[in-house]
């Protein structure tokens, strides 16, 4: 009796019921696969690249904060500079309070450079992902709102109104 191995290749003696067995690809001395078990080879890219189906929706959703961020730039670009911005998918227990889930938070930096264990770090603005989408209708409404929180936590670590960081920023949406 012999057995495909998907390779092009036989085994004699390859027992056909299921689970490992020798000849079966799966124990532990087996060699991975190169091809798929149809023997048609790996699967390639399912979109080209300038599809906008090509990135990942996390990805899409970076780019809404890369368009808001740079959106402020002309106007604040040396306070820009010193702060880092990071998407989280939700946020963790402790960002939880009773005014419901978080949209954003801000991770205080350390300016202190004298202790080296412990070294400088930039302040940090936080979106969660996974909340900002779900308040959201469509991708332009979804825009208008990551520019909205990172205009109102930029405001919060700068300590001014957000009606200064940007004049068309309107606080009764």
């Amino acid at each position: 009796m012999t057995v495909q191995t998907g390779e092009g290749g036989s085994r004699p003696g390859a027992g056909s019921g299921p689970g490992p067995g020798p000849g079966s690809g799966r124990g532990a001395g087996a060699r991975p696969r190169r091809r798929d078990r149809h023997g048609r080879g790996l699967r390639g890219q399912l979109v080209p690249p300038g599809v906008p189906l090509y990135r990942s929706r996390s990805q899409q959703f970076d780019d809404l904060v890369l368009e808001a961020v740079a959106r402020l730039e002309p106007r604040w670009e040396t306070e820009l500079s010193d702060v880092e911005f990071a998407v989280q998918e939700v946020p963790d227990a402790d960002d939880m309070g009773d005014d419901g889930v978080p949209l954003a938070r801000i991770v205080r930096g350390s300016p202190d450079t004298s202790d080296p264990g412990n070294p400088a770090t930039a302040p940090r603005i936080v979106l969660f992902r996974r909340p900002l989408l779900a308040r959201a209708e469509d991708e332009d409404e979804l825009s208008e709102l990551v520019f909205d929180v990172i205009v109102e936590e930029f405001a919060r670590l700068l300590g001014i109104d957000p009606g200064d960081v940007d004049p068309g920023y309107s606080d009764g949406d």
